[in-house]
């Protein structure tokens, strides 16, 4: 049956828009059109950051109570239309109905989270009288907001990092400019209604769907833009940099993940925990398992529990509650995974399962025997495809964990304390997870990485942090002050 096609509107500063043209959005599974979304011109993007930043100017105060409203506001509209915010990244993206059901339950956590740190966003007294002569002076720091925040956001997880940039930008009392990615914007078009309907002020929020070639570079270099949060690739992360110019970035750009298993681990937790870590998401995630090093005298054991767990990972139409996995996000996304993995072929590796492409799927993989000259071994293949190797020891593992330019996340699977703290020390990583896979996160720590894996650190907490600035004031009292 044909599925009825949708046409929606932007959100500019509190209206909903149309555009001159539109583009379509497609179901990556069977290349349907469910959608199709104004294409913004530069126009539609300059005006948008210039009603943002006048309403930022000219809003004196913007009350914490009333930000804490809209954002718990958001969230229960989110409740209240939970399957209906699932089916939608489900449709436009790749991820399985039971994925996209977790999905959403973590974006209302987040912009939860943003409600609760929106009433913690202070600062402290400062005791200006540790200076000989300052003793007559008191005073204080507290935070406050930028202005501007323009944020772009990739196609994995369409809601929950749309809501990692608008949570806590309305609780840091920014307005802030988005625009998702062009082939998975219903979602944050959807965010924008549930804000939208919790009444936020005109101008603070504002969703632009488009081209970013044609619109990507106006939200980065406007001088009212006074901060960029981009989650993407680390090539596009380069580029905004460079253009960016003096303002503050904040960027989250990736990763190639290893895990360790170590001869004490518990094999089931490890493989049970890695098998999912590779292929949630059908491997599109960030801080999805890529690599696995797994100490020699269990390696084979590992290998074969590994090899046929993934065999049982059933693949097919994202919207079955039996589905383990769906197509990759687009058909091209999948050829580049099957031509990285022939070229890893014929380098050498040992395909041990999967390999096989059917337009957009592609069936989970396991490598061995890869050459660290590989493509599919030192780059991000962001597709179903693990590597496992086999290490001497924990100092081997770590080093060849080390040896890539991404450092997003990590695993160590051991019951050895020193182990564990070897690894934590040892990794150029922004996060360790001891006994888990690399893929663990939950939306309220510190979020990031190291080398080409980022900049800066998300977390609402800590996106708040980025989002805001300190202001000292000091009270110089009076002579008689202190008789």
């Amino acid at each position: 049956m044909q599925t009825k096609i949708m046409s929606e509107k932007m959100f500019i500063a509190g209206k909903w828009q149309a555009g001159k043209a539109t583009f379509d959005v497609v179901n990556p599974q069977n290349n349907e059109v469910i959608a199709k979304v104004p294409l913004a011109s530069k126009d539609d993007m300059i005006s948008a950051i210039e009603q943002a930043d006048e309403a930022f100017q000219h809003l004196a105060s913007w009350p914490v109570h009333e930000r804490i409203r809209v954002l718990t506001s958001a969230a229960n509209y989110l409740q209240e239309h939970h399957d209906l915010f699932a089916e939608t990244i489900s449709l436009e993206g790749s991820k399985t109905i039971t994925e996209s059901r977790g999905e959403v339950s973590r974006a209302i956590q987040t912009i939860r989270i943003s409600a609760e740190e929106a009433r913690r966003l202070k600062g402290e007294t400062i005791n200006f009288d540790q200076k000989e002569g300052s003793e007559n002076r008191v005073g204080y720091y507290y935070r406050f907001p930028i202005g501007v925040i323009g944020a772009i956001t990739p196609f994995n997880d369409p809601l929950n990092l749309v809501a990692h940039k608008i949570g806590p930008a309305i609780a840091s009392g920014n307005p802030i400019v988005l625009k998702p990615a062009s082939v998975t914007p219903l979602s944050a078009i959807m965010l924008a209604k549930a804000f939208d309907q919790a009444g936020i002020p005109k101008g603070f929020l504002s969703v632009i769907t488009g081209a970013g070639r044609e619109i990507g570079e106006v939200l980065v270099t406007h001088p009212a833009v006074k901060m960029v949060s981009f989650t993407g690739g680390l090539e596009a992360g380069k580029h905004i940099a460079h253009q960016a110019g003096l303002k503050k970035i904040s960027m989250e750009l990736g990763s190639n993940s290893p895990v360790i298993i170590l001869n004490d681990a518990c094999l089931t937790e490890a493989v049970a925990s890695t098998v999912s870590g590779a292929f949630s998401a059908v491997g599109q995630n960030c801080i999805g398992v890529q690599r696995i090093y797994v100490e020699e005298a269990i390696y084979d054991t590992f290998l074969q529990k590994f090899i046929e767990r993934t065999k049982e990972l059933q693949v097919g139409d994202k919207m079955s509650e039996w589905t383990d996995m769906g197509p990759l996000i687009q058909e091209k996304e999948a050829i580049r995974v099957e031509e990285w993995v022939q070229e890893a072929l014929m380098e050498g590796a040992t395909l041990e399962t999967g390999g096989t492409r059917d337009g957009a799927f592609y069936d989970p993989t396991v490598l061995t025997n890869v050459s660290h000259d590989s493509k599919v071994y030192y780059e991000e293949i962001f597709g179903p495809v693990v590597i496992i190797e086999s290490i001497q020891n924990i100092q081997e593992a770590v080093k060849r964990a080390n040896e890539v330019e991404y450092g997003l996340q990590a695993g160590i699977f051991t019951k050895n304390l020193d182990d564990a703290f070897y690894t934590v020390q040892k990794l150029h990583v922004g996060g360790v997870m001891v006994n888990d896979s690399s893929d663990y996160r939950i939306d309220e720590m510190p979020f990031g990485g190291v080398k080409g894996s980022g900049l800066g650190r998300e977390g609402v907490k800590f996106s708040m942090e980025e989002m805001t600035e300190p202001k000292v004031v000091c009270f110089k009292l009076g002579n008689t002050w202190g008789m």
